[in-house]
């Protein structure tokens, strides 16, 4: 149920992380090779990202496959971008509601992207509807289960928590109300990346050159790749990642950072 990837780091070119990789994010819409749910994504894709001195992100999304958009290669060799958020689609229900369903969601310096599935949805997330305030509904992008997701991280954020505790609360509220739902999350103010692993693979590189990239699965054989455990929040900067546990929601001892392992040299 779709791929992600998020990037912050010196300028690249948009295709040199989502193109050129022999597993990049663009091979990955046919060609997943850590993919549990589904096998192809394309039903639809986006990216978004921050040009300089800009803090409101642009995006480019298309309700087909990335592969079919002739438009995508000129745009991803001619961009470039310091930080960036990406994602192809495998949609939960077909075809609902087209470009305005694909990844990334925004809202002023953020873009969201929701690798998973809730399940029982819609019916099982309608006791937190009430939680939110009545615009937020009425602006939902797009009528599935990422664009509520979206709406209550985003309701969290603009009421004053910090990235890394709007997931956190999303995905422990989300999967409290809807147990056995996916929720990998992936967040970017253009200076982090916040995320989760909830159900399926993330992964993440600190390269060497400078730079940090989190994503549903490496786009390369780079031994420097780390697997981010199940149940479990990412914070990370462009030099630097934190990984902290995640608890089910019946267990309400609090999580404690831990550092992970330097990558071996």
């Amino acid at each position: 149920m779709c791929r992600h990837l998020a990037y912050l780091g010196p300028e690249e070119p948009l295709g040199r992380l989502l193109v050129e990789p022999a597993h990049g994010l663009y091979r990955q819409s046919w060609a997943p090779r850590r993919q549990r749910y589904g096998t192809v994504n394309a039903d639809g894709f986006g990216v978004g990202w921050y040009a300089e001195g800009d803090p409101v992100p642009a995006r480019y999304r298309r309700a087909g496959p990335i592969w079919a958009d002739l438009s995508f290669a000129d745009l991803a060799r001619a961009v470039r971008s310091t930080a960036l958020l990406a994602a192809v689609r495998d949609a939960t229900v077909a075809g609902a509601d087209g470009e305005a369903a694909a990844a990334p969601f925004a809202a002023g310096p953020w873009l969201f992207s929701h690798n998973g599935a809730v399940k029982g949805w819609p019916d099982s997330l309608a006791p937190l509807v009430p939680s939110l305030p009545a615009v937020d509904l009425l602006s939902l992008e797009a009528r599935n289960d990422s664009a509520l997701v979206w709406a209550l991280v985003l309701a969290r954020l603009r009421g004053g928590d910090d990235e890394a505790q709007a997931l956190a609360d999303t995905v422990l509220e989300v999967a409290e109300a809807a147990p056995g739902s996916r929720l990998n999350l992936l967040l970017t103010n253009g200076e982090t990346i916040t995320a989760t692993a909830w159900g399926d693979t993330l992964w993440y590189l600190t390269r060497p050159g400078g730079g940090t990239v989190v994503a549903s699965e490496p786009y390369d054989d780079d031994p420097h790749w780390q697997e981010v455990p199940d149940r479990t929040l990412l914070a990370a900067g462009r030099t630097d990642v934190l990984l902290t546990p995640l608890k089910e929601p019946s267990d309400a001892t609090p999580p404690s950072p831990a550092r992970p392992k330097e990558p071996s040299t």
